[in-house]
């Protein structure tokens, strides 16, 4: 088993990052989403790496394999653990791929760290620009959303992740996109979680504000995200940061769930593949572009 460390800089404790490392060419580094750990990207590493990508999937803190210290949940800690990743294994021309919450890492990685390694983004239905609704982010989601996941994760937390993984997929009694034993199969590696620290990520992805962050991205990205989102509507995150990136590519799939990366699997490589075998000239920090967006 693999691991990187990290050093948590306001404890100073290290902590393990548990990755995987596959193939050769481009890096492409996959930031998954919560409650989730690295092996949500099963059905994504074969095709990229057939592609001729180097692949890197690792476990945020708290999750899968990853030490899953008390504290470091917060957007800061778990960036300072993705650029130990990209630092340790001397990635360059790096494309950041985040998930979800992941998506928060991956711009807050841009807004820290910078493009010395990173040179191109993709946001995958993720949680971005700021997530709750504030007095001044009227378009984002209503707090009692939150504090009710809050009170269920509380109370019965695989119970929680039983419901959450249907919400997830967008299963209902009529729409079943995913098969019973891969739904439990997902919900397992949520169990294995630390509890608390699947609860502080909850309130990190809801309460982080990442406008400032997104603004400031100047390098190529693409938005993909699913019209039939029920855990992260797509008029609260990626409408909103699509119109943030200058020249940002942005991608509806249409009947898309949250879960996409296995419902809309093919297609979700194909875009990504694409994407990352595109060349990496930089946009120019003071030039404007609108962004092209496109319904599948």
């Amino acid at each position: 088993m693999k691991f990187i460390e990290s050093k948590d800089a306001t404890t100073g404790e290290t902590v393990n990052i548990s990755y995987k490392d596959y193939g050769s060419g481009r890096p492409v580094v996959l930031i998954h989403g919560w409650p989730l750990s690295k092996d949500m990207w099963e059905y994504q590493i074969d095709d990229l790496v057939d592609a001729g990508l180097r692949v890197i999937k690792y476990d945020r803190r708290g999750f899968g394999k990853s030490d899953k210290p008390w504290n470091g949940y917060d957007y800061d800690s778990l960036t300072d653990d993705l650029h130990a990743v990209v630092e340790g294994l001397d990635l360059k021309d790096a494309v950041l791929v985040g998930f979800s919450m992941g998506g928060g890492e991956a711009v807050r990685y841009l807004s820290r760290y910078g493009t010395e390694r990173v040179s191109g983004l993709v946001l995958v239905s993720a949680v971005t620009p700021y997530l709750v609704k504030t007095p001044d982010n009227a378009e984002g989601v209503d707090e009692s959303v939150f504090a009710e996941m809050m009170e269920q994760l509380k109370k019965d937390r695989i119970a929680f992740l039983d419901d959450f993984g249907k919400k997830f997929f967008s299963v209902s009694l009529m729409h079943h996109p995913v098969s019973t034993p891969l739904l439990e199969y997902y919900r397992s590696l949520a169990a294995v979680a630390l509890p608390r620290a699947t609860q502080q990520c909850a309130i990190s992805f809801a309460q982080t504000d990442f406008r400032n962050d997104v603004q400031n991205i100047n390098i190529p990205t693409l938005i993909i995200h699913g019209d039939d989102d029920k855990t992260v509507p797509i008029d609260a995150s990626s409408e909103r940061t699509a119109k943030m990136i200058a020249g940002a590519e942005f991608k509806v799939y249409d009947g898309a769930p949250h879960g996409l990366f296995y419902t809309h699997r093919e297609q979700l490589n194909e875009d990504l593949i694409n994407f990352c075998r595109k060349g990496t000239t930089r946009y120019a920090a003071n030039e404007t572009r609108s962004t092209n967006s496109s319904r599948y």
